[in-house]
C-alpha cells in the first residue's frame, strides 16, 4: 500500500477533487507494479515559479516543467524500494496550459503528470527510446484502465 499527502495550491485544482484522483492512481500504480508493503509519497503542487526554480536549483535547467520527481530509489537499487518514496512536485499552471495545448481536459493531464511522477519515483526513466516506450505504455494503460482518456 502506498499512502500519500497533498502540499501546495491544490485550491486551484479543487474543482478536479486532486485527492480522489492521486488515490485511484496511486492504487492503480502499486497493483500494476506489484508494490508490497506500506510505502509514503508526498505530491506538491505549486506555480510555474516555483517549479522553475526547484527545476534550475536541482537540474540546472532555466525553464518550468510540469512535473519534477525526487525518488529514493537509486536506480542501482532494483527491487528495493524504501519506506518513504520522495515527493513529486506538479505545476498547477503548466497542467492547465498543456490540457489546452494538447486538446485534452485538466483532469487527463493532471491524471497523466501524477501517473509519470508515481513512475519516475518507482524508477522508471525515458532516457532512451525503449525506456520510453516502456514508460509511456505503462502510464496509457493505468489510465486506459482507470477509464481517463485523452
Amino acid at each position: 500500500m502506498i499512502k500519500f499527502n497533498i502540499e501546495g495550491t491544490i485550491d486551484i485544482l479543487s474543482d478536479l477533487s486532486p485527492e480522489k484522483i492521486i488515490k485511484k492512481i496511486v492504487k492503480a500504480v502499486a497493483k500494476h507494479e506489484k508494490v508490497r508493503g506500506l510505502h509514503y509519497v508526498s505530491f506538491i503542487i505549486v506555480n510555474n515559479d516555483e517549479i522553475r526554480k526547484i527545476n534550475k536549483g536541482y537540474r540546472n535547467i532555466d525553464r518550468e516543467t510540469d512535473v519534477i520527481t525526487f525518488a529514493l530509489i537509486d536506480g542501482e537499487e532494483e527491487n528495493i524500494i524504501p519506506e518513504e518514496l520522495g515527493d513529486i512536485f506538479i505545476s498547477y499552471e503548466k497542467v492547465i496550459s498543456q490540457a489546452n495545448e494538447y486538446g485534452h481536459s485538466v483532469l487527463r493531464e493532471f491524471a497523466f503528470l501524477v501517473t509519470h511522477g508515481m513512475l519516475h519515483i518507482l524508477g522508471y526513466d525515458h532516457q532512451t527510446k525503449e525506456d520510453e516506450e516502456l514508460m509511456f505504455g505503462i502510464q496509457e494503460e493505468i489510465l486506459n484502465k482507470l477509464k481517463i482518456y485523452r
